[in-house]
């Protein structure tokens, strides 16, 4: 019988997607009052992959990353998904336009992978709790970041890639200190 193991603690991350930096700021700073300082924050990047955001958003988006000093456990991601979404509600009374002011998708990032939060299902989702899905983004290989079909078409860009690097490299010196 195989013995059950605690889960190892995971990098937690959040994309943004913002019409402008003031949003983004504001953005930025409710998440680090939640959960602790940002180790990380990327630039940012145009969102032109989709124009689902746009009747609500406006037309012209950006999307940026951040990652946070604290890990957490991967059970937490189905709760944290849950409080972005009542502070994107909160963003939508605090701006009043756009209809909705900002996106948030909380995820983790762990040795082997990027997982993404997300409240829609689909065939590759796996749900996780609280009406939340799982949603596998990248895998990453000693070669870099493996993209799967399902990998959606911004994450492809090496801009992200990169930033998702940079981030594990943090990680994973956070967890050689911690042993």
């Amino acid at each position: 019988m195989a013995e059950i193991k605690p889960y190892k603690p995971v990098k937690l991350v959040c994309g943004i997607i913002f019409p402008g930096e003031e949003i983004r700021k504001q953005a930025e700073s409710s998440l680090s009052e939640k959960f602790g300082p940002l180790d990380l924050a990327s630039p940012s990047f145009s969102f032109t992959y989709t124009d689902y955001y746009q009747p609500q958003m406006g037309p012209v988006l950006y999307r940026a990353f951040v990652s946070f000093v604290r890990l957490i456990q991967p059970e937490e991601l189905p709760g944290i998904k849950v409080w972005t979404n009542r502070l994107e509600e909160d963003f939508r009374l605090l701006f009043r336009f756009p209809d909705r002011p900002v996106n948030l998708d909380p995820g983790y990032l762990s040795a082997s992978a990027l997982v993404m939060a997300t409240a829609k299902d689909f065939a590759h989702r796996i749900p996780i709790g609280q009406g939340i899905y799982a949603h596998l983004e990248l895998l990453f290989t000693r070669k870099g970041v493996k993209l799967l079909d399902w990998t959606y078409p911004d994450f492809r860009q090496t801009g992200y890639q990169e930033f998702f690097l940079r981030v594990r490299e943090i990680y994973l010196g956070q967890l050689r200190n911690k042993s």
